[in-house]
């Protein structure tokens, strides 16, 4: 069965709850693995969405010109062992996976302009999405570290580093998209 009733009073458990121990939907923990969850699952649509991508980042030590739809499913991956975490269930992301999305982002970087100002979100379908990824990674980052300083839970200086990664990850990848495209970025007219 995929109810069982227990939450119909606004309550839920996780991992790290004691036999009958229930905490409120609304909490600072269930608030970040809601967010965690809606990012993973928003990148599932990303990653359909460039199954068709054939090229990726340039090929460069430890990274190889993975292509987005990879990128997409790496990452899924390592927000279960996040959202594992967060639950209380005793995984944690790793420092190895850190330097590889540094990497990543290094490697996409390199084939950019330099950055001197905001651009507006879009140019192709795929770089839109991925600036909706971006804004997830770092809404679910502050989720956790919400939860965390309400000593709800705790979570490793790797996990939160990640996270902070992560939205980086996306901005360069959105970028890389148009660019790849041949889509010119657009700044902002502020007026």
């Amino acid at each position: 069965m995929l109810y069982t009733r227990k939450g119909d009073d606004g309550t839920t458990s996780a991992f790290n709850s004691k036999k009958g121990q229930r905490m409120s939907k609304s909490s600072c923990q269930t608030e970040s693995l809601g967010a965690l969850d809606e990012l993973n699952s928003f990148l599932g649509l990303l990653k359909v969405k460039s199954v068709d991508i054939s090229w990726g980042l340039p090929t460069q030590a430890g990274v190889n010109g993975k292509t987005l739809s990879y990128i997409v499913g790496w990452t899924q991956d390592c927000l279960f062992t996040i959202q594992a975490e967060v639950a209380g269930a005793g995984k944690t992301i790793t420092a190895e996976k850190i330097t590889e999305i540094e990497m990543m982002v290094d490697s996409a970087e390199k084939e950019l302009p330099p950055i001197t100002t905001f651009f507006i979100s879009g140019g192709t379908e795929i770089a839109a999405l991925c600036d909706i990824s971006r804004t997830l990674a770092r809404k679910a980052e502050r989720r956790v570290v919400a939860a965390v300083e309400e000593k709800e839970i705790i979570v490793s200086p790797e996990t939160l580093a990640f996270l902070n990664r992560l939205s980086s990850l996306f901005y360069v990848l959105a970028r890389l998209m148009n660019h790849k495209s041949g889509i010119k970025e657009v700044s902002p007219s502020y007026h």
